[in-house]
């Protein structure tokens, strides 16, 4: 086969970066088509960034608002976003932790991410999906995030390790917000096995 012959052929083979999803996988790219010198090709001349180890984002994609999120959620399918990073979507709290934490069902292996700097919680089985909701993280990209009501929940429940006062500030911001439904927080506190403290921090904050 001629030099001539190759090239043709290569070009013809060759896959465009706007054929691919926005945000996409090395096995998506690989499952498409994409050559792993023309993917290399691409984030070599800035056609694509890297998000994490194996997840890339095509450079003339709309700017994703949650980054982090969306990597994980292509590393972690089943990972929710939980705890202190979901306060921080649902404006409870202005602090911001040093990694994305994510909820992960208890049998299953945790993934290993190091970047974006990832915290993983295991979470009961039973319960994991209870709460669920979404979040669009870049436009027309959802990634899996507990609800505001479960988020306070599981603040209450790791008080120990978040401490007192950002769970019962996050309660209070809950409780201030229009359309706060202390009954979903009462319900989630009853299924997660921390009914008593929530029931007393929203009769204290009720009272005041």
């Amino acid at each position: 086969m001629s030099h001539e012959w190759q090239d043709r052929v290569t070009l013809l083979s060759m896959k465009e970066v706007g054929e691919l999803p926005n945000t996409f996988t090395t096995r998506v790219a690989r499952v498409q088509g994409v050559h792993p010198r023309d993917l290399y090709a691409w984030l070599d001349t800035g056609q694509v960034l890297q998000l994490s180890r194996g997840v890339y984002r095509r450079a003339d994609a709309p700017l994703p608002s949650y980054p982090d999120f969306l990597a994980i959620a292509h590393r972690s399918p089943v990972a929710i976003i939980c705890c202190v990073s979901a306060a921080v979507v649902h404006e409870l709290t202005d602090e911001l932790p040093v990694a994305v934490q994510i909820a992960v069902p208890g049998r299953s292996r945790a993934p290993r991410i190091d970047y974006p700097p990832t915290a993983a919680f295991r979470f009961d089985e039973a319960r994991f999906e209870v709460g669920l909701s979404r979040m669009e993280a870049a436009p027309g990209e959802w990634v899996r995030i507990y609800d505001a009501a479960r988020t306070v929940v599981d603040l209450m429940r790791l008080r120990h390790r978040f401490g007192e006062p950002l769970a019962h500030a996050a309660l209070q911001r809950y409780l201030k917000r229009r359309g706060a439904k202390p009954a979903s927080l009462l319900e989630y506190a009853d299924a997660l096995d921390v009914y008593g403290p929530v029931r007393r921090a929203v009769d204290i904050a009720s009272a005041g």
